[in-house]
C-alpha cells in the first residue's frame, strides 16, 4: 500500500480531536508476541493491513487510514463529539461492532432503549443525540470497563493487558 496517499484537504475538527486521542492511546511501534494483531504502529496492525510496511508507517498515513477506514466507514462522524471520540478510540482497540454495542448498552443504561446490533443506525444516532452527554459518557466508560474485564477473564493473556485497558476505558 502506498503511504503517500493524499489526505483530504480538511479533516473535521471532531475527527482531529478523536484521532489524536487514538494515536496517543495506541503509541508507536509494537511487536508484542501476545498481541494477536501482530506488529502495529499507531494502532494500525499488520494483520489488518498485510501489504503495508508497518514499521515505517508515517503518522500522516495512519491518520488517513483512520479517516477513511474508521471515521467515515463506520459513521462515527454522525455522533455527538464526545461519544464519537470515545467510541472511535475503543473501536480501534476492540473492533467497531463491539465498541458500538458498548455505546448501545450505555444508551440503554441512560434510559434510551436501542437495539444492540453493533451498527450506528438511525435509532442509535438519534438516541445518542438525545442522551444527557455526561450521563452517556459515564455509562459508556462503565460498559467498556465491563467489556474489558470479560475479555481479560476469558483470554489467555488478558491479565497482561487489563490495567492498560481499564485506563483506556475510564479516560
Amino acid at each position: 500500500m502506498d503511504q503517500s496517499t493524499t489526505a483530504p484537504d480538511a479533516y473535521s475538527p471532531d475527527f482531529l480531536t478523536a484521532v489524536n486521542r487514538v494515536l496517543a492511546d495506541e503509541g508507536g511501534f509494537s511487536s508484542d508476541p501476545a498481541d494477536p494483531g501482530g506488529a502495529t504502529r499507531f494502532g494500525i496492525s499488520a494483520r489488518s493491513h498485510p501489504g503495508l510496511d508497518i514499521a515505517s508507517l508515517t503518522r500522516d498515513a495512519a491518520v488517513n487510514i483512520y479517516w477513511r477506514e474508521w471515521w467515515l466507514r463506520f459513521g462515527f462522524a454522525n455522533l455527538p463529539a464526545a461519544p464519537a471520540a470515545k467510541t472511535f478510540d475503543l473501536a480501534v482497540n476492540i473492533g467497531a461492532g463491539h465498541a458500538i454495542e458498548c455505546l448501545q448498552r450505555a444508551l440503554r443504561a441512560s434510559g434510551l432503549p436501542v437495539l444492540e446490533d453493533g451498527a450506528l443506525g438511525p435509532a442509535t444516532l438519534l438516541a445518542a443525540r438525545r442522551a444527557h452527554p455526561a450521563a452517556l459518557m459515564s455509562a459508556l466508560r462503565s460498559e467498556l470497563a465491563a467489556y474489558y474485564r470479560l475479555v481479560a477473564a476469558n483470554q489467555k493473556n488478558g491479565a497482561d493487558f487489563i490495567k492498560g485497558w481499564l485506563i483506556r476505558a475510564y479516560s
